[in-house]
């Protein structure tokens, strides 16, 4: 299944869909996911945007879509290789502030992150336009790109602690 569950020390556990996201606007392409102008720009917008507000967020359940992707964009939306900032998600399942690490289910086996790291992560969700279906559903990369060359693949669940 091309799903990941976020549960554990949250108040709401979700469940995540990555092969929704080649429609969403929040997409970064991996080529320039770990530019450090890239980076700069996604923290600049973060820090500007309001705080998170379930309630709001329920009466507004829009994700950004690209109604932007023409014709012509289409064929190159299927051909590039695409990563999600994880932090786009987490605050709707609500972690407990006392969170501090997490556990990424693979499909070789556990492995144990920090919190902050998972806060700052990066899923790879489309390799080429195409869902990861062998490794996936998805692949995750430290923010700051220090796992590039060997990503931790398989996660299908994650267990906040």
């Amino acid at each position: 299944m091309l799903i990941v569950q976020i549960q554990g020390n949250v108040k709401h556990p979700i469940t995540l869909d990555p092969t929704v996201w080649i429609f969403d606007d929040r997409k970064i392409l991996f080529d320039s996911a770990f530019n450090k102008s890239t980076n700069d720009d996604l923290e600049t917008h973060d820090s500007q945007e309001k705080p998170w507000n379930r309630d709001q967020y329920q009466q507004s359940l829009n994700p950004p879509i690209n109604e932007s992707v023409k014709k012509f964009d289409r064929r190159k939306v299927l051909e590039n290789s695409y990563v999600m900032p994880l932090n786009y998600f987490l605050p709707n399942s609500e972690p407990s502030d006392d969170a501090s690490k997490a556990i990424l289910h693979t499909q070789n086996g556990d492995k144990e992150i920090s919190f902050n790291e998972l806060s700052d992560s990066l899923l790879l969700f489309a390799l080429n336009g195409k869902p990861l279906k062998e490794d996936g559903p998805v692949h995750l990369f430290f923010g700051d790109g220090q796992n590039y060359n060997d990503p931790i693949k398989g996660i299908h669940k994650i267990t906040i602690q």
